[in-house]
């Protein structure tokens, strides 16, 4: 089917239901469909794709480098494929979840993808607390960067511009957390393009419940990747005994006496011997413990 003459190559941008925005190699756009009920394509995806009428029929997808997504009981949200990196917004006030932060980079971790966090708001009064709360995650080796992004747009677009520079950077981070400023400041044309995509997909509104991939610039070599608010984050696709692995300080000290150690009550733990010597933080051996009793639960 690759080798077919009448199919196209392009990029999912963005999509509603079964409706998709497909980017052509030539920067076009066109409104596709896939075939049948089944909706497998995800934001950043590569498809091959053929006209149909003032549409296009997306007819297969190409092997995907990564998938960013989360699952709960009772479903899979993806959230994009083909990404370089994570960016993830907290602030000053609202408070944030630690536990909320933790469970994106615990996904970003499994499906390869680096990651790095903002904490906007700095000029606000609670700023040194919050500061403290991300130590941890300093400390195992997760940038921060500590950013005004209303308050302060010219230091923020130099400081992050080399970071997002060739890379496609997909941004996650509560309500009121500033991720909405971050696209404003870096994409000043986010809302029209935003607005025309509703309008190509007769939704009748601004599609802010999609994730949306913009380009940061004319060569179409960076790109910053727009997603939803949520307010859960499960991670039931990961195995409870790769969960320590994936969260870099319990890995660290996960030297301990049994091989298949749940760190929770063995005797001979590395791990719960490092949170008693101060070597693990508090929360995070209790974020730990948390995910762990969803994953096996009993």
């Amino acid at each position: 089917m690759s080798n077919d003459p009448a199919l196209q190559r392009g990029r999912v941008v963005t999509g509603h239901g079964r409706h998709y925005v497909v980017e052509a190699g030539d920067g076009s756009r066109i409104t596709c469909h896939t075939r049948g009920k089944k909706s497998d394509c995800v934001v950043g995806d590569l498809v091959r794709w053929r006209a149909s009428g003032d549409e296009g029929v997306i007819e297969s997808v190409e092997p995907r480098r990564n998938l960013l997504h989360r699952q709960d009981e009772w479903k899979t949200k993806s959230f994009a494929a083909n990404i370089d990196q994570l960016l993830v917004v907290v602030a000053v006030e609202p408070v944030f979840s630690e536990s909320q932060l933790a469970r994106a980079l615990i996904a970003a971790e499994r499906a390869g993808i680096p990651s790095r966090v903002i904490l906007n708001k700095r000029d606000l009064p609670g700023f040194e607390a919050q500061r403290r709360r991300l130590d941890p995650y300093v400390a195992m080796g997760v940038e921060v960067l500590e950013l005004t992004l209303k308050h302060a747009p010219d230091e923020a677009r130099a400081r992050l511009a080399p970071l997002l520079d060739g890379r496609a950077t997909f941004v996650l981070g509560p309500s009121g957390a500033g991720k909405s400023t971050l696209v404003n400041l870096l994409v000043p044309g986010a809302r029209a393009t935003t607005a025309e995509i509703s309008h190509a997909m007769n939704t009748g509104r601004h599609t802010t419940t999609t994730t949306e991939w913009y380009w940061l610039d004319a060569a179409r070599s960076s790109a910053l990747i727009d997603s939803p608010g949520f307010q859960e984050f499960g991670l039931r696709h990961i195995d409870p005994q790769e969960l320590a692995g994936l969260m870099p300080d319990i890995r660290a000290h996960a030297d301990c006496r049994f091989y298949n150690c749940t760190h929770l009550h063995e005797p001979g733990c590395g791990v719960r011997a490092a949170v008693e010597a101060g070597a693990i933080s508090e929360s995070r051996y209790r974020i730990y413990r948390e995910i762990r009793a969803e994953l096996a639960p009993g």
